[in-house]
């Protein structure tokens, strides 16, 4: 629970303000919960090492602890600390990345242990929308995130998250209302890509 009212910031989807940045950082350093515009639509995150936060986003979205949350980072650069990639998975990410896909991966021993589901899998995330890259990048670790969301009904508008999550919020970057469906979810753990859920981005070029 955030014990303080939450800030909610308005902020430029195409050209995010720094300042604005700063404060969602300044947030997720102090062990925050967030919410964010991405490129399909709003998430909820917090930083990888927070457990009390990480514990938080469970509570707030009402999931158990084996859902899979994702982690969002800036690029391809820094996943091998968290995820084991091959060269086929490497190519497939590089091409599609950054898109609205959550690619599923084995995990390495840094992925702290709240994540580590049966499964040693982990889901990773490189939004293609300006604000949560800048996000990633000044923050410079994963941040973990999951889609805002009330059971299975999605918020698509920074009002309704405030309505619905606020007082579990430590700050809300406001980009106005965003009606994109979920990321397409691709399995790369196993020998050939598997779709686990169609959504946002386009699966074709995964053999069924």
């Amino acid at each position: 629970m955030a014990n303080h009212p939450y800030l909610r910031l308005r902020i430029d989807s195409e050209f995010p303000e720094p300042r604005m940045i700063a404060h969602a950082i300044a947030a997720l350093e102090r062990g925050g919960v967030i919410a964010y515009p991405t490129d399909t639509n709003y998430g909820i995150g917090c930083g990888i090492f927070d457990k009390n936060a990480i514990d938080r986003i469970y509570k707030l979205r009402n999931i158990s602890k084996d859902h899979l949350l994702s982690f969002v980072v800036p690029d391809l650069s820094d996943i091998a600390r968290y995820a084991l990639i091959d060269s086929d998975s490497y190519r497939t990410m590089k091409r599609y990345l950054p898109g609205p896909y959550t690619f599923i991966l084995r995990a390495t021993l840094e992925v702290p242990k709240i994540f580590q589901s049966k499964r040693m899998t982990v889901g990773i995330r490189v939004p293609d929308h300006p604000v949560t890259l800048a996000l990633a990048r000044t923050y410079g670790k994963p941040i973990v995130s999951t889609s805002a969301k009330v059971g299975s009904k999605t918020l698509f508008s920074p009002q309704e998250i405030a309505d619905q999550m606020g007082r579990d919020l430590d700050l809300i970057l406001d980009a106005g209302i965003l009606t994109g469906s979920d990321s397409s979810v691709v399995d790369l753990s196993g020998p050939y890509p598997v779709v686990i859920r169609e959504g946002a981005g386009d699966v074709s070029w995964v053999a069924v």
